[in-house]
């Protein structure tokens, strides 16, 4: 597999140093991108940084992942317009973890040659002193290159800390520490890292300039970052990030998320976020425009990246939350659901409460849906009445309609009674 190429096809290529390919083509070589840990989970946002580690590893060559807690206490000004806060120690450590958790999901760490590895550059920051930092590193670099990196460019009129200012230097450093110390020859990572790789790149090049050949360069490599068909930004959802750790985001809404992108969007996302080859693509591609309400395309972007992220039973848990709530799920369905399912399935749908004595207090359908749910499910029981008659309730997926039905229902688990009005779900709570 050529990695160059491969980047190439699928879209994922938007800049390299001259002799990159050349070098990628001519052995294997070890590369990096860093991750910053200013959360305790990484989200969709770095997935397209993260397959890049994953083709680079599956073409041959020896990818490292850089967690930095150093430059976690500092904060990355890129595509930033405000200071940011400081994290403690304690908390970087922790999100440390989370994340070094979720890159063993898609890396292969073992005995091989190109074993993906990890590092964190507290491990070297932590024996440099600041004066030692300033004679090994800032020297080197004059004030008049580092102002013209965008990254210090964007916030010259809003104001950039010194802190910030000089974390194109502490990056540029972990490249070189790496370049030196571990022989990886090429950083990558999103287009808008351009700045502070080649800091990296020329640092390397100054400090080892006597002795330097042509075959010791250092490279770099930067993807597009991921956007929309109209131009803004992808990777949120309306509650926020959509994270990778099961407890931020949910693997129900992982996957919807995924399920719902929009046809526009789809042929960038496929070629970008799955391991899916060029010809099992086309072939969806075209079975997708054949019946696009299907949704083809979109169930094998989230297959593909539920698996990967949440395992098969994640993804199986899904498409059962997905079925439950929006598709053809019978009684049957809801009884298989055991108590932790039933959990994470119902998570964000609404719900109410009603007591023993308040469902006794109720005489048909119409009063419990009204009056018996305190007026969450419908206001009124007129409104509860008309919603009936015009076939737009079920109870437990199957339809009701006679307002003046009794309260002979099945409780899920004993306690739960879900409430459909038209595409909406309500759960009503019996305590």
């Amino acid at each position: 597999m050529n990695f160059i190429e491969e980047l190439r096809w699928r879209g994922m290529l938007n800049d390299m140093t001259p002799g990159t390919e050349e070098q990628l083509t001519k052995e294997m070589t070890a590369g990096y991108i860093g991750f910053d840990p200013t959360a305790s989970s990484l989200h969709i946002g770095n997935l397209a940084t993260i397959m890049l580690l994953v083709h680079f590893q599956r073409a041959g060559h020896k990818p490292f992942a850089l967690v930095g807690g150093a430059t976690g206490m500092i904060g990355d000004p890129s595509g930033k317009a405000a200071e940011r806060d400081f994290l403690s120690e304690e908390t970087l450590r922790h999100n440390q973890e989370g994340i070094r958790a979720q890159l063993e999901k898609f890396l292969v760490f073992d005995e091989s040659p190109n074993s993906a590895e990890m590092v964190n550059n507290y491990d070297w920051f932590k024996e440099i002193s600041l004066l030692g930092f300033l004679r090994e590193a800032g020297k080197h670099l004059t004030i008049n290159y580092m102002m013209a990196k965008d990254s210090v460019k964007n916030r010259l009129e809003t104001g950039i800390s010194f802190t910030e200012f000089s974390y194109q230097l502490l990056q540029g450093y972990d490249f070189y520490h790496l370049y030196k110390h571990r022989g990886v020859r090429l950083q990558m990572g999103g287009s808008d890292q351009w700045g502070n790789i080649t800091t990296g790149t020329e640092l390397i090049r100054r400090k080892e300039e006597k002795g330097a050949i042509d075959q010791d360069r250092a490279f770099a490599l930067t993807t597009p970052l991921v956007t929309k068909a109209d131009g803004t930004k992808f990777g949120k959802s309306e509650s926020g990030n959509v994270w990778l750790d099961p407890a931020l985001t949910s693997p129900y809404q992982f996957y919807q998320f995924w399920l719902n992108t929009a046809d526009n969007d789809c042929a960038r996302l496929i070629r970008v976020f799955t391991l899916l080859d060029r010809d099992t693509i086309e072939r969806i591609e075209a079975e997708h425009a054949a019946a696009p309400h299907l949704r083809i395309l979109q169930k094998a972007i989230a297959h593909d990246v539920t698996v990967r992220v949440h395992g098969q039973a994640g993804y199986d848990l899904a498409v059962k939350a997905s079925e439950v709530l929006f598709g053809k799920a019978t009684i049957d369905t809801l009884r298989s659901i055991n108590p932790n399912e039933f959990d994470v399935i119902f998570d964000g749908v609404p719900q109410t409460s009603i007591t023993s004595d308040e469902l006794a207090a109720c005489k048909d359908i119409t009063d419990l849906l009204s009056v018996g749910s305190k007026g969450e499910i419908y206001p009124s029981k007129g409104e509860a009445r008309r919603a009936i008659s015009q076939n737009a309730v079920s109870l437990n997926k199957a339809k009701v309609n006679d307002p003046a039905a009794s309260v002979t229902v099945e409780w899920l688990q004993g306690r739960f009674l879900l409430v459909s009005k038209g595409k909406k779900n309500h759960l009503l709570k019996k305590v």
